[in-house]
C-alpha cells in the first residue's frame, strides 16, 4: 500500500500563500522556465514553498490539490527512509506526516532567510530572484527539512538530501548542522558546515567557508577507527559575519557580533563584540612580462 497524506498541513500552507505580501511573490499568473531535476524531493519542496516561484500558482487556493502534491513529496520520502529503516509501516507513515507537518513552520523560516539574503546582499534585486536563484537558499532550504529527518534518528536518508543539494549548489551542510534564523550564504561555493556545528541567528556566510574539525579523536581499542557522537565542530552566535576562505575549526565559541575576515584561521573561542582580521597580508611583487 502506498503512502497517502492525511493531516492538515495543506490548509495551513493555503493560508500561509495567501498571507503572503510584498516583497514576496504575490502573482498568481507569471510561468517561469522548468528546471529540471535528478529526484523529485527538491522539486516538490520549493513548489509546496513557494509556488509562485515554481509554476505552481495552482496550489495557491486549492487545498486538495496542495493535499496531492504533499502526498507526491511524502510518498518520496516514505520510500526514502523505508530503504534504511527496520522500523514498522505505521511508525514510518507517521513519521512522514510529523514530517510535512512541519512544512508551513518551515516556510515561515524560510521566508526569514531570504530577507536576510535580500538584506545582506546588495546585489540581491527581488525576492523571488533569491528563491529562484541563490545557491545559498536553495542549500538551506533542503537542509532544514533534512535536518528534521536527522532529528528523527533517520540519518542516512537525510544525508542524501543534503548531498544532492550539495551537487546542485556546492554548499556542503551535514543535515546534522543546526541553524538558526535569518541565514545567509552568499556566492556559497565551497562552504562546509560540519555535523555538530550550530549556527545563530542573522549570521552570513561568504563562499569556501569552513565550520569544521580541527582533529579527530580514534576510537579506544579500534585500529583506524575514528569516535564519533562527540562534539566536534564550532557554535557560532547571532549576528556573525564570516568571510570568505575562513575556516573556523574544532568546538571553539564564536560569540555573538562578530566579524571574522576574509581567509582568517581560528581555532580559539571569540568573544562578543570582536573582529578578527589577519593583521599583515603577504606583499605582492610586480615584474614586467615583456
Amino acid at each position: 500500500m502506498g503512502y497517502e497524506y492525511t493531516g492538515d498541513a495543506h490548509h495551513d500552507l493555503i493560508d500561509a500563500y495567501q498571507a503572503d505580501e510584498a516583497p514576496f511573490p504575490t502573482e498568481d499568473d507569471r510561468d517561469y522556465p522548468r528546471r529540471d531535476f535528478l529526484r523529485d524531493e527538491p522539486h516538490l519542496l520549493k513548489q509546496l514553498l513557494f509556488p509562485r516561484c515554481w509554476s505552481a500558482t495552482e496550489l495557491v487556493d486549492a487545498p486538495e490539490e496542495t493535499r496531492r502534491r504533499l502526498t507526491q513529496l511524502g510518498s518520496c520520502i516514505h520510500r526514502g527512509i523505508t530503504a534504511y529503516s527496520d522500523r514498522d509501516a505505521a511508525e514510518l507513515t507517521d513519521l512522514v506526516d510529523r514530517t510535512l507537518d512541519r512544512l508551513p513552520a518551515i516556510r515561515r523560516t524560510l521566508k526569514k532567510d531570504v530577507e536576510a539574503a535580500y538584506k545582506g546582499d546588495p546585489a540581491a534585486r527581488s525576492y523571488c530572484e533569491i528563491i529562484r536563484s541563490y545557491p545559498g537558499f536553495h542549500a538551506i532550504l533542503t537542509h532544514r527539512v533534512a535536518h528534521v529527518l536527522y532529528q528523527s534518528e533517520h540519518f542516512a536518508y537525510a544525508r542524501e538530501l543534503a548531498e544532492y543539494a550539495k551537487s546542485e549548489t556546492g554548499i556542503d551542510i551535514h543535515p546534522g548542522a543546526e541553524i538558526g534564523d535569518y541565514f545567509f550564504i552568499d556566492h556559497g561555493t565551497g562552504v562546509v558546515v560540519g555535523e555538530t556545528a550550530t549556527v545563530g541567528d542573522w549570521a552570513r556566510i561568504y563562499q569556501n567557508v569552513t565550520l569544521g574539525a580541527l582533529h579527530f579523536e580514534e576510537k579506544e581499542g579500534e585500529e583506524h577507527m575514528l569516535a564519533k557522537g562527540y562534539k566536534r565542530h564550532p557554535d557560532i552566535g547571532d549576528h556573525v559575519v564570516i568571510g570568505a576562505g575562513s575556516n573556523i575549526l574544532g568546538p571553539v565559541d564564536i560569540g555573538d557580533h562578530v566579524s571574522i575576515g576574509a581567509n582568517s584561521w581560528v581555532t580559539d573561542d571569540v568573544p562578543d563584540d570582536t573582529s578578527v582580521f589577519i593583521s599583515e597580508h603577504p606583499e605582492q611583487e610586480r615584474k614586467s612580462n615583456r
